[in-house]
């Protein structure tokens, strides 16, 4: 097939690109670059079956899709805040041209929502009827009911105008190709502990997290995007619970380093809890993860050390004049 895939080049979206193609499908990526980059799908281009598209999804644009996997949108604190008013306008005018693209060619899409629909939650593990506890005026509502908007669209297109769709709600994923200054506490803790900085935790590092390594979720959408008999929404993720402050403390293990934990003070909305129920997954896909904690922050620190040594190799480069070829974005 000929698949669509927004936000082809960034952390999940080259992921999925990798595993289509290795699927002998042909893949559309698009992207906008504002956090995608150009090394993640660097080693794609050489395929005849891939084809790389820069263009913004607020902006329509007529192709020709059998599928779309619609991950189009700054997903960390970071970046999503940054330019808040872009980000509802990703998650909604982008949304809508996607299903307007998926309306006209009648594709498949699969629309990458978020655990962040569930808001600091009052129901835990949070189970997929559950509507969730979200403040609409806060700091990270832009991306948060950004994602909830988008969700309400693409039933609407579904009910409407029998839309072929797939929500899923994506829980912290982690793991290689992901930004260094994105702001997530795995990149943050691996990248601070490498470097022997002081490990940023907010508040007292008793909140709790479920960290979902990446090839797990790619397998876990590629099944979505297959199966003929739920729409969703679906929870993916890893239920496995640890509080920040155990993660903190396996990372400076596992880099080997002499970093020390600092608290700060927590952000505005900052959830408390955060555990999928992922009893549809396992039923409707056969899926659940298969890669543990330790072994996925194993594999991510192994790309992060190479990034940094890439990146003190590029310094000295510049400081001695030499070309820079193929440096990082």
């Amino acid at each position: 097939m000929r698949v669509l895939v927004t936000g082809g080049a960034g952390f999940i979206g080259s992921h999925v690109c990798e595993r289509l193609l290795a699927d002998k499908h042909e893949v559309m990526c698009l992207d906008n670059f504002y956090t995608g980059r150009r090394d993640n799908i660097r080693h794609l281009l050489g395929n005849t079956d891939f084809e790389v598209i820069r263009h913004d999804v607020t902006q329509p644009i007529l192709l020709e899709p059998d599928r779309i996997v619609h991950l189009a949108c700054p997903a960390s604190p970071v970046h999503y805040q940054w330019n808040p008013v872009k980000t509802v306008k990703t998650n909604v005018m982008g949304t809508i041209n996607m299903l307007g693209l998926a309306k006209r060619t009648k594709a498949r899409i699969l629309h990458a929502s978020t655990s962040e629909v569930y808001g600091d939650p009052q129901v835990h593990p949070q189970t997929e009827d559950y509507w969730g506890n979200v403040n609409p005026i806060g700091p990270r509502s832009c991306y948060d009911e950004g994602k909830r908007v988008a969700e309400t669209l693409c039933f609407d297109y579904h009910r409407q105008n029998g839309v072929d769709i797939r929500v899923v709600r994506i829980f912290n994923t982690y793991g290689p190709r992901m930004l260094m200054n994105d702001g997530r506490v795995v990149s943050n803790f691996v990248v601070q502990a490498l470097r022997g900085e002081d490990i940023t935790v907010y508040g007292q590092g008793e909140q709790t997290r479920s960290f979902c390594y990446v090839d797990d979720l790619i397998e876990a959408l590629v099944r979505m995007l297959d199966q003929d008999d739920e729409v969703g929404p679906i929870n993916l993720g890893n239920p496995g619970e640890f509080t920040i402050l155990q993660l903190a403390e396996l990372v400076v293990e596992l880099c080997g380093s002499t970093s020390r934990v600092v608290h700060r003070a927590l952000p505005k909305d900052d959830p408390s809890r955060r555990r999928p129920d992922i009893s549809k997954a396992i039923a409707l896909l056969g899926w659940e993860p298969q890669i543990a904690l330790r072994e996925g922050l194993v594999k991510t620190i192994t790309y992060f050390e190479d990034l940094l040594q890439q990146g003190d190799q590029d310094r000295v480069r510049m400081r001695t004049g030499e070309a820079l070829v193929g440096a990082s974005d």
